[in-house]
């Protein structure tokens, strides 16, 4: 427990250090923006004199609250603590600027951004809070979550394209594309949902912490294990749920309190309808 509590605590820390280092060292000098709520601070601080870490916390506080009602106060606690850390970050730490070349400060801006929050979800958090309002809003009008980002996103830089200039709205989908993409190879392309297939003697036990502590449907299915030269088996029962992404660090904390040997098996699945996952909020 102690040693994965560490492990999230410094892939967090990295993460805001290597998303502040893409906000200072590439995409501030050059007025670039990113989607999602970092998008729309980096937006407002271009527009105004007010510094980015003032709206990095301003414009996150709704989504944090969000989180507290949907995804839980432990998650919502992190999340608010990697929001701070990142906007102290932008503070009090210098970070030189790179290059003035457009094409590489869109391109590795993008990249260290999208490790940064990639790092943070790792670590069980989010710097950025446009995921949390997504998974809320699937919810209430039964869409994807992909398509809420998209939706949003589309707004953003057509805000951007207005009050900025086109251009910069053009480099700043560049922005945008390489955040997400090195986003999803940080989370080792983990998609919004995922299959979980649990074999274990603690069944029961599992089936009752996935149900009622993370607010999750179970599927149970009756098995047989197969194991040496002759292939001896024994029946057992197999735990099958689908979670999204941000609940996976919490299930394998919770699996390694009730057994530590667990066989997991996770697979990506794009989109799920029905059944409790969009119908319950999320737990964490």
């Amino acid at each position: 427990m102690m040693v994965r509590q560490i492990k999230d605590f410094i892939l967090i820390t990295v993460g805001i250090f290597s998303a502040a280092f893409g906000f200072k060292g590439f995409l501030l000098t050059n007025q670039f923006i990113d989607g999602g709520a970092t998008g729309i601070s980096l937006l407002l601080s271009a527009l105004t004199s007010v510094p980015l870490y003032v709206f990095i916390i301003v414009v996150n506080i709704p989504f944090i609250i969000l989180a507290n009602s949907i995804l839980g106060r432990t998650f919502a606690l992190k999340t608010a603590a990697a929001i701070s850390g990142l906007a102290l970050c932008l503070a009090t730490v210098s970070f030189p600027n790179v290059t003035d070349d457009n094409l590489l400060v869109a391109v590795f801006g993008g990249f260290f951004l999208g490790a940064g929050i990639g790092l943070s979800v790792r670590g069980g958090a989010v710097i950025d809070g446009t995921e949390v309002l997504a998974i809320y809003l699937s919810r209430k009008l039964g869409t994807t979550i992909g398509d809420i980002i998209i939706v949003i996103n589309v707004i953003i830089f057509s805000a951007a394209a207005y009050l900025l200039s086109v251009e910069i709205a053009l480099y700043s989908m560049i922005t945008y594309i390489a955040a997400s993409k090195t986003l999803d190879f940080i989370i080792e392309g983990i998609e919004e949902y995922i299959g979980v297939t649990i074999v274990s003697p603690h069944c029961e036990a599992i089936q009752q912490m996935i149900v009622e502590s993370m607010g999750r449907g179970v599927t149970i299915y009756n098995g047989k294990r197969g194991f040496g030269k002759r292939g001896a088996s024994n029946e057992i029962d197999i735990v099958y749920t689908v979670l999204t992404r941000l609940e996976i660090n919490k299930l394998n904390t919770e699996l390694e309190k009730i057994d530590p040997d667990a066989f997991v098996i996770m697979s990506s699945i794009k989109d799920t309808k029905g059944g409790m996952i969009k119908k319950r909020p999320l737990k964490h």
